[in-house]
């Protein structure tokens, strides 16, 4: 697909789940693709650099410390990351800074269910982080069908309908 092309696809259902530590957004995502490519591109660095929000100094498939490295643009941001849990090829969790990741694969008949929960402090900030993990995993689909588009971080999703997902998100969850 040409990158001038590309829109992300229609806003989803999701949850948001009040927790001790803040909110946890549940985003769910089908994928036609067997959990185990599904894992590589969660996991694989080189992966992760052409669809993620962030890059990884190492394979995110083990568990220690890492380091993810937010980009936007020209503008780096590294934030410390512990990879608590790695199950392959169904369950990933780490941190990342103060947020907790986790992501789990299960196979159906046509691929992969992907299920995030994101937790955050800020429960504010969920819509936000749903239309970001939005742009993120549609252009990680695009990567997974042999059709990627590169990654779209930070400003660069204004240009992709992050603020029209972000508002319909909000309206979703009642946060508007």
């Amino acid at each position: 697909m040409d990158r001038d092309s590309f829109r992300p696809s229609p806003p989803g259902e999701l949850g948001c789940e009040t927790t001790g530590g803040g909110a946890t957004l549940v985003l769910v995502r089908d994928l036609r693709h067997p959990p185990a490519t599904v894992w590589a591109a969660l996991t694989d660095p080189a992966r992760l650099a052409e669809w993620a929000p962030f890059l990884a100094d190492r394979d995110l498939g083990t568990p220690g410390a890492a380091v993810l490295t937010m980009v936007d643009g020209a503008t780096r941001e590294e934030h410390p990351a512990v990879v608590g849990r790695a199950e392959p090829p169904h369950l990933l969790e780490y941190t990342w800074g103060d947020d907790l990741l986790r992501w789990e694969l299960a196979a159906t008949d046509t691929g992969t269910r992907l299920t995030l929960r994101h937790t955050v402090a800020d429960r504010a900030i969920v819509p936000m982080v749903a239309a970001g993990w939005h742009l993120c995993l549609d252009v990680a689909g695009q990567l997974l069908d042999g059709d990627p588009v590169g990654p779209i971080r930070g400003a660069e999703a204004k240009d992709f309908g992050w603020a029209e997902l972000r508002d319909a998100y909000a309206e979703q969850l009642d946060l508007g």
